[in-house]
């Protein structure tokens, strides 16, 4: 099989995956829907779930696309910013500000770098990312910065597709990623390299035990793992430890 014109493992990766969400930004919640049947938006309800939005509390969601997470962190009434380095995909996420006549804080929707989060240390209460981790060019930087945002005690959650552990549930998952999922952008893409991505990008992941295990690395407790439909889908969870005194009275 040829690669796949929109990803590269190396210096092009962050522009060929930029062209790819550019040309899919119209057409990226619908084809959501269809390829998951649905279950994005429960998987989605659960990060929010796991972040604990509430008032007084700030958020900061990496790589948000359309805006759906970000969304819902306002709604619980969280200080949302909303990071996503494609324009398109922003002009859609504002699109839904625009439509939503409902009273709850509105996400400030900023352009910027996963891997250089424009914010200082200790930033926010909360940082979510969905289905972005994989897509960096580089996810080891791209946690050590979401590490690095968090203030003592803050949480992160992390959405992101998975490798099944069972051999037989792997092999009938990347075969589904590999023919429906690229029929799916033909179809109302008219680009089945958009979504074949998918599957070339899994392949250079470390998936659940790899993600995991940095963060752990990293300094994050009270690390975890929900593995969502046998490890098709997973959320990682952790807190950025609480610094203790350097000295009592």
């Amino acid at each position: 099989m040829p690669p796949n014109k929109f990803f590269d493992p190396g210096a092009q990766r962050a522009a060929k995956v930029k062209d790819l969400f550019t040309q899919i930004a119209s057409r990226y919640d619908l084809i959501n829907d269809l390829q998951s049947f649905g279950l994005h938006r429960l998987w989605k309800r659960r990060v929010v779930r796991l972040a604990q939005p509430r008032p007084g509390l700030r958020a900061l969601d990496l790589c948000c696309g359309t805006g759906d997470i970000a969304y819902r962190l306002a709604e619980a009434g969280a200080e949302v910013t909303a990071l996503d380095f494609s324009e398109r995909m922003l002009e859609v996420a504002r699109s839904k500000q625009r439509a939503d006549a409902r009273a709850a804080p509105t996400p400030r929707f900023i352009r910027g770098d996963a891997q250089r989060i424009p914010f200082a240390n200790d930033s926010f209460d909360i940082v979510t990312i969905a289905y972005g981790l994989r897509n960096l060019a580089q996810w080891q930087i791209g946690l050590d910065e979401m590490y690095r945002a968090a203030a003592p005690g803050g949480r992160l959650v992390i959405l992101e597709f998975g490798r099944p552990e069972l051999s037989p549930l792997r092999m009938l998952y990347f075969t589904y990623l590999r023919v429906f999922v690229p029929l799916l952008g033909l179809i109302f893409c008219r680009n089945p390299s958009a979504y074949a991505y998918i599957l070339e990008s899994l392949k250079h992941y470390p998936a659940q035990r790899g993600v995991a295990a940095r963060m752990k690395e990293i300094g994050l407790t009270n690390v975890r793992v929900t593995n969502l439909l046998g490890g098709v889908m997973n959320i990682h969870y952790g807190e950025r430890a609480v610094r203790l005194p350097t000295s009592w009275p």
